[in-house]
């Protein structure tokens, strides 16, 4: 994670403009956990049309600057472009810095990268849509979509590097016909249209033996999978993991309607760089394809994440950082941190699904309260939480 260290005890009064980078607000932490006695601040940033939050605390005798882990933005070079303009605005002698930006012959298709929030209000498209779940190298994905330029693909991958990598080749093979989003995939499909889907590709996931609820199989994925395929269109899992094969194999053999193909080590026409060393190895590969054969309505996802007008000192005296647990979803107020401006401040919460749980930050400026970066999305257990959050804060 881009971060610099640096010996300057000088804090610098909020908003102020360096680089072009915007510094908006520097808000402090109330540690309302008696047992943290941690100072840390979190400094409000827009940058290129983007919002996000730098992290500022004490590190032995230095001070530390670093990437707010909640509010994380693609590409990172915004994050060390803010990095950068702030110690140079406060003149800091700097200790460690991993936050070189080098100028690169080619720059990458930004375009295509889209936030999730353009998939709940904008997406809009006509062609058959194909969807790779954790699409690495880029390799199948590029592949794919150099092979059929009429269909609308979309690429998720919460690895940066990755990420990069894949928008460098959109532009130098010239392939304008890919989406990317950095989000999780388990709950992406909720913002795809019914039956608009051709294909789904999960290549290679994550096995994880020791955490199976992080898996992105799941009887949940499977329907919501199977409400976004068009009638015929599958759902293609490849696995050099046997257990993690039978897993699979197992929920979809408990489907109530489907048709499942099963191979072993089937030659694609395409393989990753890991597939092909695997395969020098002697591992065997399986390939589990379901086939849709039902037809979906479509869902809803309009909603009010607003709030009315809040009262942030009487929240200041019920805080409290134990979890709030409901049968379908919990709240965890994990900090809260204030602003010099009266009842205004940030509060950082984990909610939603148990499975799935969201964080966020909700920024509050003179009572009046909203999500930063815009509101969660719209799924039923974080709707649940916002409700409840919506008590609490009044």
């Amino acid at each position: 994670m881009p971060h610099i260290v640096f010996n300057n005890e000088k804090n610098i009064k909020t908003p102020f403009e360096k680089n072009g980078v915007d510094f908006k607000f520097c808000a402090k932490s109330y540690n309302f956990n008696k047992e943290d006695r941690r100072v840390e601040y979190k400094i409000g940033v827009s940058y290129e049309s983007k919002d996000f939050l730098l992290t500022l605390k004490d590190k032995n005798d230095n001070r530390m600057l670093k990437a707010d882990k909640v509010t994380r933005v693609t590409p990172v070079t915004l994050v060390k472009d803010a990095l950068n303009a702030y110690v140079e605005e406060i003149g800091a002698n700097i200790v460690f810095s991993n936050t070189n930006s080098f100028n690169q012959k080619i720059e990458p298709k930004k375009e295509y990268l889209k936030d999730i929030q353009y998939f709940v209000d904008d997406f809009k498209t006509n062609k058959e849509i194909q969807i790779e779940i954790g699409f690495g190298s880029g390799r199948h994905l590029l592949y794919q979509a150099k092979k059929n330029p009429n269909v609308q693909f979309i690429g998720l991958e919460i690895h940066t590097p990755s990420i990069e990598q894949l928008l460098k080749q959109l532009k130098i093979q010239e392939i304008d016909n890919v989406l990317v989003v950095n989000y999780d995939a388990r709950l992406f499909m909720e913002f795809i249209d019914s039956n608009k889907v051709g294909k789904i590709f999960v290549h290679f996931p994550v096995p994880w033996d020791k955490k199976p609820h992080r898996r992105i199989y799941s009887n949940e994925f499977i329907d919501e999978a199977l409400r976004v395929l068009m009638p015929k269109g599958t759902l293609e899992l490849r696995s050099d993991s046997r257990k993690y094969f039978d897993y699979c194999v197992e929920l979809l053999t408990n489907l109530n309607s489907g048709k499942i193909t099963i191979d072993i080590n089937k030659d694609l026409e395409v393989s990753s760089k890991y597939e092909d060393r695997w395969k020098k190895q002697g591992k065997n590969i399986y390939d589990v394809v379901l086939q849709c054969q039902r037809e979906d309505e479509d869902i809803d996802l309009k909603y009010d994440f607003s709030f009315g007008k809040i009262n942030l000192e009487k929240f200041k005296d019920i805080i409290s950082n134990k979890p709030m647990l409901d049968e379908n979803f919990f709240i965890h107020i994990e900090d809260l941190f204030l602003l010099d401006e009266p009842n205004s401040g940030l509060i950082e919460v984990t909610f939603g699904s148990f499975n799935r749980p969201l964080s966020k930050y909700i920024y509050i400026e003179n009572n009046k309260a909203s999500y930063y970066q815009g509101s969660p999305l719209p799924t039923s257990s974080n709707i649940k939480a916002h409700e409840r959050l919506k008590e609490i804060l009044k």
